[in-house]
């Protein structure tokens, strides 16, 4: 077997995961050497190579263990990155596939380009391409910047990373969610290459999981515990306030208004939680001073309802949705007309993500 220029990580969890079908897309249609590292995370990983079936005597792919008794991605994706050798690593769900030569794609543009990262096309389930990143002018694939390009709107570090680079760098564990959000900002804005393979062959999503549980909501503080660890770099303290602007406006548009919908289903919850979520609103406000005037008038008056001891769940609720207008005026535009066009606000950020959507499947 030739030494392997990519380590793939897939942690499966449940015998219910395709594992076999996550791995036969990196295994089939790659011609580079690759590696697949399937990490068994707190199951029997006998139950897992009975599921990889013929894939599971292949010498490229590697069967590993991880008992940590957390129910999250981060301890087992992290064992792959503690044991991967090639010169790049990536990382795939389970429930998740390649597009035939995706792989050779992201190498190819990152030998054009000398990219420290390159980031996946990711195909979402209904066939669109996602538009996050929404990069400049929905169009832009090399000399990407974290800042200009909004890579804060890409959560996980689908693509290739370059392990001499960031081989140290793992995800948050011990969060019950938003455990790649530091890994993914420490890659975007530390990065000194980038590049986007926005037209080559995708990451495909899937949704076809059968043992999806719904959980009732966490103490916000847990939610959004990642905050502390992003905080806590010394990257984020320096960082331009512009940098600082960027990433909690996506934080905000694509984190808080789910967190206030999942606690305000009744008045008895909204009451509840009120205060812990203007609290997170301040807090987002002193890490990033003026970063709520780029948010869209529609945004806006959520928080004003929210701040309204009078509003009910079901005001919120129509709120929130009226958010999903795209083409209104609420939704297009911040509260201060010059604030329009600035490059995190939400007329330029949509239309970029409408581009990137409209492209060809």
């Amino acid at each position: 077997m030739l030494e392997p220029r990519v380590d793939v990580t897939i942690a499966v969890h449940s015998a219910a995961r395709p594992i076999a079908r996550a791995a036969a897309s990196v295994l089939d249609h790659t011609v580079a050497p690759v590696r697949v590292n399937v990490v068994a995370h707190n199951i029997d990983p006998e139950i897992i190579r009975a599921n990889l079936g013929e894939l599971a005597a292949d010498p490229r792919v590697r069967l590993l263990q991880l008992r940590d008794g957390i129910p999250s991605p981060a301890g087992p994706m992290n064992h792959g990155f503690a044991v991967s050798t090639a010169p790049f690593i990536s990382v795939m769900g389970s429930d998740d596939e390649l597009a035939p030569g995706a792989i050779d794609s992201w190498l190819a543009l990152q030998e054009a380009t000398g990219a420290e990262a390159v980031l996946a096309r990711i195909q979402l389930a209904d066939g669109r391409t996602d538009p996050y990143p929404p990069v400049r002018g929905g169009r832009r694939t090399r000399a990407l910047d974290g800042r200009r390009d909004r890579l804060a709107y890409r959560s996980a570090p689908l693509g290739l990373i370059d392990r001499g680079r960031f081989g140290e760098l793992r995800l948050t564990e011990g969060l019950p969610s938003g455990e790649d959000l530091a890994y993914s900002l420490t890659v975007w804005f530390t990065g000194k290459r980038l590049a986007y393979d926005l037209a080559g062959p995708a990451y495909v999503i899937n949704d076809d999981a059968g043992d999806r549980v719904t959980a009732a909501p966490r103490p916000l503080a847990q939610d959004f515990a990642f905050i502390d660890e992003i905080e806590s770099f010394p990257w984020f303290t320096a960082a331009s306030a512009a940098d600082r602007t960027a990433i909690v406006v996506k934080l905000i548009r694509i984190h808080v208004f789910d967190a206030i919908l999942a606690r305000c289903g009744t008045a008895a919850d909204l009451a509840a939680n009120r205060a812990a979520l203007l609290a997170l609103l301040d807090r987002f406000e002193q890490l990033a001073p003026g970063s709520r005037e780029l948010l869209s008038r529609a945004d806006r008056a959520v928080f004003d309802a929210l701040r309204d001891p009078a509003a009910t769940p079901e005001a919120l609720h129509e709120r929130v949705a009226a958010r999903h207008a795209y083409l209104s005026v609420p939704t297009l535009l911040p509260r201060n007309p010059l604030r329009t066009l600035h490059a995190q606000a939400p007329f330029r950020t949509l239309f970029a993500g409408y581009r990137i959507m409209r492209r060809a499947r």
